[in-house]
């Protein structure tokens, strides 16, 4: 018999892998993550290896370039970038890869992505109790923006690291039985990403540090999707066995 959860308390899409998110009241659930999740990635053109992709682990500004839509529609693909100083460039032109090329020290191009680039699974999820419980034994106050969820989850029954009981289970958002859902795969190893301020991308690395020592360098989990279909705050969430 399903178990009820909680509920959905925020739903997060990045546009642009590593560039700030955008906070969602709904968002359409596909085969491949939230609809205009992680379509776009900045390449290194002088990488060859297997990821050759810009992220934050290696330019930690990149988490304060805001990808937007200037038409002001929250559910389209961005068309433009806007800098930690507030040039506003259109998301292909040559400027705006020059750019990051000058604050990074190396050339990168922007690609476009049909079903996204993710790292390990194109859905993640959080509770705010475990990212509470992070915070607490590191001594911050943090934001869940540095953890980049999908999802986040407010649980009924309080408890941080619940996440991890939920392998190999299936989380369901809604009590019908068409109701979007996604299985739970793996844990979400965290790098040093959580260690940035979302606003300023100032390091802490005391954050790693407690996720690594409380719970072997695991907070939340990733998932993959078994059923489409829309995802709106405040909507239920049913564990599945």
């Amino acid at each position: 018999m399903p178990t009820e959860l909680g509920h959905i308390e925020a739903i997060f899409r990045y546009p642009v892998k590593s560039m700030r998110g955008e906070q969602l009241e709904s968002a359409q659930l596909g085969w491949h993550g939230l609809d205009g999740d992680r379509r776009f990635a900045l390449r290194r053109m002088n990488d060859q290896g297997g990821f050759p992709y810009l992220t934050a682990s290696k330019f930690p500004g990149l988490v304060l370039f805001t990808p937007h839509n200037q038409n002001g529609n929250e559910q389209e693909l961005p068309t433009h970038v806007r800098t930690p100083d507030g040039k506003d460039f259109p998301i292909f032109v040559p400027d705006l890869a020059a750019e990051i090329d000058r604050r990074h020290g190396a050339p990168v191009e922007m690609m476009q992505f049909k079903n996204g680039i993710f790292d390990d699974a194109c859905i993640s999820v959080i509770a705010s109790d475990t990212i509470h419980e992070i915070g607490r034994l590191a001594g911050r106050n943090l934001d869940i923006r540095r953890f980049r969820p999908n999802i986040v989850v407010r649980l009924h029954k309080s408890g941080a690291f619940k996440e991890d009981s939920w392998l190999g289970g299936t989380l369901s958002f809604g009590d019908s039985s068409d109701a979007p859902a996604i299985s739970v795969t793996m844990r979400d190893v965290r790098c040093s990403m959580v260690n940035l301020d979302p606003d300023t991308a100032a390091p802490a690395p005391e954050i790693l540090k407690t996720i690594v020592r409380v719970n072997d360098n695991n907070a939340g989990i990733y998932a993959t999707v078994t059923r489409t279909g829309r995802l709106s705050v405040g909507q239920k969430i049913f564990l599945n066995r």
